[in-house]
C-alpha cells in the first residue's frame, strides 16, 4: 500500500528506504494521532461536557490519568478532542494554501507578463506581514474565534510562500521539450499548464505542504493560547493556557498538552525531512 502511494507522487520503491527511522517514527506518531482524532468519542474515557467541580485541579490518578482541570473536567478527555482541533486545522490550512498557491503560482510562471506582476505583488504583501500577526488581526476584526474564523485567518497569507514557490518551479521547466511538444501538438494552454506542467513542480510543494501542517498546528495553538482559538471545542493551546495559571500549583495541566503539541509538531518535521531527502533531487544526486 506503501509503495502505491509512493509510486502516485513519482517515489520509487528502492527511495522509501532513505526516509530513515526518525521518519517511519514520526510517521507511526501521526497514524496514532490520527487514529485518536477520528475515534475520540470512542477513546476519551468521559464526556466532553462532565464536569466535578469537587475535583478540581487533581493530579492524575486511576480515575484521571492525566489527571482534571480547573473545572473538574478530565484533562485526557480534553487531550483527545484536542488531536481533532489540531488535525482539522492542519490539513485544512494546508489543503486550502497548497491549492490556491499552486493555481496562482502557475498561472503566474506559465503566463508571465502583467498577469505575473500582479500575482507576486500581491504575494510580496502578504508576505511582508507576519502571519500570526495578521491572523489576529482579522480574528479580532471579525471578533468570532471559531474553528473556521481560526482556519481561515491563516490561510489568507499562507498561500503567498506556496505560490511563489511553484512559479519558480513552472519557470524552471515551461520551456522543456515536453511542453514544447504538447504546445506543438495544439493543446490548451490550460490543458498543459495544468496536465504537463504542474504535476511535474510537486515535489517541493509536498515538502512545504507537510512542514505548512506542524506550522499551523503550531500557529492555532499560540492563536488558542491568547485566547484566540475556538471557543466550543478543547485546543491543546487553551489547556496550556490554563496550565500556565496554575503553574506553581500544579504543573500536569501544562506538562500534557504541552507534550502533545511538541510531539505531534516533531513527527511532522521527521516526515517533512525525510520526504525532503527523497525528494529533492538536489539531495538525491549526493546518494
Amino acid at each position: 500500500m506503501l509503495a502505491r502511494i509512493a509510486n502516485r507522487f513519482g517515489i520509487r520503491e528502492g527511495q522509501l528506504k532513505r526516509l530513515g527511522p526518525l521518519a517511519y517514527f514520526g510517521a507511526a506518531v501521526l497514524s496514532v494521532v490520527g487514529f485518536v482524532a477520528i475515534f475520540a468519542p470512542w477513546l476519551a474515557p468521559y464526556d466532553l461536557s462532565h464536569m466535578d467541580v469537587a475535583r478540581q485541579l487533581e493530579p492524575p490518578s486511576s480515575d484521571h490519568w492525566l489527571g482534571t482541570d480547573e473545572n473538574g473536567a478530565d484533562l485526557l478527555t480534553q487531550v483527545i478532542y484536542g488531536t481533532r482541533v489540531a488535525c482539522i486545522v492542519g490539513l485544512s490550512v494546508v489543503s486550502i494554501c497548497a491549492t490556491v498557491g499552486i493555481i496562482l503560482g502557475a498561472v503566474s510562471g506559465y503566463f508571465g507578463g502583467i498577469v505575473d506582476e500582479i500575482i507576486m505583488r500581491l504575494t510580496d504583501i502578504l508576505m511582508a506581514f507576519p502571519g500570526i500577526l495578521l491572523a489576529i488581526l482579522i480574528i479580532f476584526i471579525t471578533q468570532e474565534p471559531s474553528l473556521v474564523a481560526v482556519i481561515g485567518a491563516l490561510s489568507v497569507s499562507g498561500w503567498a510562500g506556496y505560490a511563489r514557490l511553484v512559479r519558480g518551479q513552472v519557470l524552471a521547466v515551461r520551456d522543456e521539450a515536453y511542453v514544447e511538444a504538447a504546445r506543438a501538438l495544439g493543446y490548451p494552454s490550460r490543458r498543459t499548464l495544468f496536465r504537463h506542467v504542474v504535476p511535474n513542480t510537486l515535489a517541493p510543494v509536498i515538502i512545504q505542504a507537510t512542514f505548512g501542517i506542524a506550522g499551523a498546528i503550531l500557529a492555532e495553538a499560540a492563536l488558542s493560547f491568547l485566547g484566540l482559538g475556538p471557543q466550543d471545542l478543547p485546543s491543546w493551546g487553551a489547556l496550556l493556557d490554563q496550565g500556565a495559571s496554575y503553574f506553581l500549583l500544579t504543573t500536569h495541566m501544562a506538562i500534557f498538552p504541552g507534550m502533545a503539541i511538541v510531539l505531534t509538531v516533531l513527527s511532522v518535521n521527521f516526515v517533512g525531512d525525510g520526504l525532503r531527502d527523497v525528494l529533492d533531487p538536489r539531495g538525491l544526486s549526493r546518494h
